[in-house]
């Protein structure tokens, strides 16, 4: 079967800033040692779909970056992993203005690869996915366009994109954000007994030419605008997901989704032998744990951990604890480098977490340099943007890069 992978790099990504502050969300750590975007890339590798384009715009050089040094196929095969960033050309300049305008601006690139169905991926959501199985029953139906549905309940569902379907799995209305409302009442998924609903995953299987023909107008989002005006004249699926799926869309969210994969046995696991999850290949050496009581945390390559305690976090490549500091809830990107690799940084102190830090339910980014005696809480504070951090709804995050001197209390 011919088909092709497009995925979508996303917008500016303001509400995960200051995550998204010198990336794109893509390009978002996730899980220590891996990417958010190598998540859509892997699920389309494990189905055997591996002609992929990556359409990218903001804050995209570490994206790029990542992408170019770790996917690289047989040079004798016609497989790839293809950026697609916004340019110039002679038919205009302006930048991507939506999904649908970002597939509208780079269809070109997708017609020399001749294929019959196109799967058009977000680049920030945590799943493991069936492709082969959504493209069957795509073809099995005759649909023309097939939508990947999570089933919610009422109090999830007001806030999503609601498809309604008929019993043979038709959509034939789209409501985005109905509320609890009457209007969500009507939308009510009929093959469940229990009260369901059907929310649209932003995960879309296409025949090539319907989309060619979809794009042909000055649509450019594909959830407000294609699909609801395509419904009416096209035949439009819905393919149901039972499995683990989360968009990482905010903070809360994402710090949720990290600290769940340290569970004896979280919903979404990074352990399937069948499924792996790919990413950049560092040569690192194992992490290194000398004086520290460690309970269900993720460690990356590369670590050194001198800690007093590290309970429910993930430290990420070259994270680096000192003793007696205790860390909770609390997701550590690691560094780029190691100390000595930089040679003479200047800096007073180096980069990871010193002596005896307090560090509880927070984020830290990249790079960060935190002194001894450092107290990270967001008890008592209200979200905003604050000098060496950011909270947001109970969440503190310390920014890539930031130095925090010793003794500060935050």
């Amino acid at each position: 079967m011919n088909v092709i992978a497009v995925i979508l790099g996303g917008g500016a990504g303001t509400r995960l800033q200051p995550l998204t502050t010198e990336r794109s969300k893509p390009a978002v750590p996730i899980a220590g040692k891996y990417r958010l975007v190598d998540i859509p890339i892997s699920n389309c590798i494990n189905n055997d779909i591996k002609r992929i384009f990556v359409l990218t715009q903001f804050n995209s050089e570490s994206l790029h970056r990542h992408i170019h040094t770790s996917y690289k196929f047989d040079g004798f095969s016609q497989n790839f992993v293809r950026i697609l960033a916004a340019q110039q050309t002679p038919d205009g300049d302006a930048w991507y203005l939506g999904t649908a305008d970002a597939v509208r601006k780079t269809l070109n690139h997708y017609s020399n690869e001749k294929a019959d169905y196109v799967v058009i991926l977000s680049g920030d959501q945590l799943y493991n996915m069936d492709f082969k199985a959504m493209i069957n029953e795509h073809v099995e139906r005759g649909a023309e366009v097939t939508i990947a549905t999570k089933p919610t309940d009422r109090r999830d569902a007001g806030a999503l994109g609601i498809l309604e379907v008929d019993s043979e799995s038709r959509i034939t209305n789209f409501v985005e954000k109905p509320g609890d409302t009457p209007e969500l009442t009507a939308l009510r998924a009929p093959m469940y007994e229990e009260e369901r609903f059907l929310a649209s995953m932003g995960i879309y299987i296409f025949n090539t030419e319907v989309l060619n023909r979809l794009l042909q107008g000055n649509d450019m989002d594909f959830g407000k605008e294609v699909i609801p005006k395509a419904i009416k004249d096209t035949k439009v699926c819905s393919y149901i997901y039972e499995g683990y799926w989360r968009d990482i869309g905010t903070i809360r969210n994402f710090w949720e989704s990290s600290l769940q994969l340290t569970d004896e046995l979280p919903e979404f696991s990074l352990y399937n032998s069948e499924s792996p999850i790919y990413t950049h290949m560092r040569y690192l050496p194992p992490s290194k744990v000398l004086s520290c009581v460690v309970n269900n945390c993720l460690l990356s390559e590369g670590c050194i951990l001198s800690g007093r305690e590290v309970t429910r976090s993930i430290v990420g490549i070259r994270g680096v604890i000192g003793q007696g500091t205790i860390m909770r809830n609390t997701v550590m990107m690691g560094a780029d480098s190691y100390e000595d690799e930089q040679g003479d940084s200047g800096e007073a102190i180096p980069l990871g977490i010193g002596k005896d830090c307090h560090i509880e339910n927070a984020i830290i980014d990249k790079n960060a340099r935190i002194g001894d005696q450092v107290v990270i809480s967001p008890q008592g504070k209200e979200d905003g943007k604050y000098e060496l951090y950011t909270v947001s709804e109970g969440v503190i995050v310390i920014p890539k890069g930031t130095l925090i001197p010793s003794g500060t209390i935050l």
